[in-house]
């Protein structure tokens, strides 16, 4: 089974551009890109900040382009989204399950609100979750959210994580949860947090750079990344791809084609 995990959109209105870059014009590549390697997987699901400042015609724009978009997509809320503004756009609940090959996949709403850029996941959200991690009855769980409940060492992103992540770690406890997907780092992250492996990517946008002061600017221009999930057999494998960076090699077509078995 493949899926495929794409976060922090960080998108404007239609031909704005937000820190010199174009998040329109970049998550369209990406979608683009997807379609044409990855047009089989079985669903995308986008961890949040869909838009910088939560505006409706940044989440008509989105609506607009997943419309067109063939893979069934799954989004979730950041501290950069409204709500309000969203639910105006896309109605529903922004947050679901899907059960798909034995497995669990849950995305989950960790938006606080302003002025803080913290997460939250208070009582109701909790209760709901604890009624889906019994619903799952010891199957396979995979976790999305766009708030990492715990430290990934980054100076900034760890004053803002997930509010009383260890609470929130402790309702997984004696649930099958394989893996936990996030966003809001906009970095690659990997590792494992109370034996659960975690993997975060990169915003489509702009990125944060790992030291401060390592450019002058609190934000920095990295490539932007999507993730492609394979699950099988137990095993699961995250590739991130940098598919605006991705050219040739400086080498003959037919150079190293022999036999590599």
């Amino acid at each position: 089974m493949k899926f495929v995990h794409v976060t922090d959109l960080h998108l404007v209105p239609p031909s704005q551009k937000l820190w010199g870059l174009d998040p329109l014009e970049r998550f369209d590549l990406c979608l683009k890109d997807i379609e044409r390697h990855h047009g089989d997987a079985a669903f995308c699901a986008i961890t949040g900040d869909l838009a910088e400042r939560g505006e409706i015609a940044a989440y008509e724009a989105l609506k607009e382009r997943l419309a067109s978009f063939s893979i069934p997509t799954h989004l979730m809320l950041g501290n950069h989204d409204d709500r309000t503004n969203y639910l105006k756009v896309f109605g529903g609940s922004p947050q679901g399950t899907l059960r798909k090959n034995n497995s669990h996949f849950m995305f989950l709403d960790t938006l606080k609100g302003g002025p803080s850029s913290a997460g939250l996941y208070d009582a109701p959200r909790r209760e709901w979750l604890n009624a889906r991690l019994a619903e799952a009855n010891g199957d396979p769980i995979h976790i999305f959210m766009h708030h990492p409940p715990f430290d990934i060492h980054h100076e900034l992103m760890d004053l803002i994580k997930l509010k009383d992540g260890e609470g929130f770690g402790d309702l997984l406890k004696g649930h099958n949860v394989r893996h936990m997907f996030f966003g809001h780092a906009h970095r690659s992250i990997s590792g494992q947090w109370r034996g659960i492996s975690f993997s975060a990517l990169p915003s489509l946008n702009h990125q944060l750079p790992l030291v401060g002061g390592s450019v002058p600017t609190v934000y920095s221009n990295e490539p932007p990344m999507y993730s492609v999930v394979h699950l099988n057999d137990g095993q699961i494998t995250v590739h991130s791809d940098a598919f605006m960076h991705r050219a040739p090699a400086e080498m003959p077509r037919d150079a190293e084609r022999g036999d590599w078995s």
